[in-house]
């Protein structure tokens, strides 16, 4: 049964140390964009990304392999999707990590057809499409892991701010042509996302599974680098990128195991009820 939260008397108890990291983390966050708007050229998208090497067409699918590749996400996303409201299988405990898992879920399902359109005909306009859902998927792995580690109410509201930046960092880059806060946006949660789930205490077992989705991810960002090489070193049979679209896949993959097998740790449960 989802936990609601109830009004009780104000309470004059110091904030737990998770919280006050919380506040200083945002608060150097904040800081920290601001002097990179400030103190740095802005970035264009380099045209070059858009020139993937596996060009080949089949079944009259341009870029055939690394549109296909993106089917897997449509699957898990569906699947996910499914079990969150399906007799509360994944035992999701509150009704924020309901709601932030749904994001993450719709978010994943989203890039199957995101990435899709944009490898049809690779251009920047195209571009945007692919990287909205990867950004909503990221903000709501951050927002679960605040309701989960530091402060369930908080995190729950963080749920539609993060993902508002997350849309904000592409909008920014596509009308002011200037990628840097996407790329800050989603270096942060490349870093932030291992670090919370090995620093904070988590509130179910199977914790370890976030780090190896987090390692998949770093593999899919390797595979995408070597694009070209991997093409070369496989004889033409695969490419860098489609690689990077399996390997990324396995992270809702891994994520959606982890909710299948975790179970609750009642004194981290009975803790957030009462927070």
């Amino acid at each position: 049964m989802l936990l609601q939260w109830r009004h009780s008397p104000p309470s004059h108890r110091p904030p737990s140390p998770a919280t006050s990291l919380l506040h200083d983390a945002l608060g150097l966050a904040i800081a920290f964009f601001l002097l990179l708007i400030l103190l740095t050229p802005s970035i264009p998208q380099p045209q070059r990304y858009h020139d993937f090497a596996d060009k080949r067409e089949f079944f009259g699918i341009p870029n055939a392999l690394n549109v296909i590749s993106n089917f897997l996400f449509m699957v898990i996303g569906l699947i996910g999707l499914v079990l969150c409201h399906r007799m509360n299988y994944f035992n999701i405990s509150l009704q924020g990590e309901l709601w932030g898992w749904t994001c993450f879920y719709v978010a994943v399902t989203s890039v199957a057809f995101g990435s899709s359109y944009y490898h049809f005909g690779p251009n920047d306009a195209g571009l945007v499409w692919d990287r909205l859902p990867m950004s909503v998927a990221f903000a709501s792995l951050l927002a679960i892991l605040v309701i989960e580690r530091i402060d369930a109410k908080k995190g729950t509201i963080s749920i539609v701010s993060l993902i508002m930046a997350g849309i904000m960092s592409n909008v920014y880059w596509r009308f002011f042509g200037d990628i840097r806060l996407y790329v800050l946006a989603q270096g942060a949660s490349c870093i932030a996302i291992p670090l919370m789930a090995t620093l904070l205490p988590p509130m179910y077992t199977h914790s370890a599974y976030w780090l190896w989705a987090s390692g998949f991810y770093v593999l899919a960002m390797l595979q995408e680098a070597a694009d070209r090489v991997i093409y070369l070193l496989t004889f033409h049979i695969v490419s860098g990128h489609t690689l990077k679209h399996l390997s990324a896949a396995m992270v809702p993959i891994i994520l959606t195991v982890m909710l299948a097998k975790r179970s609750v740790y009642s004194e981290k449960l009975l803790h957030a009820k009462s927070a």
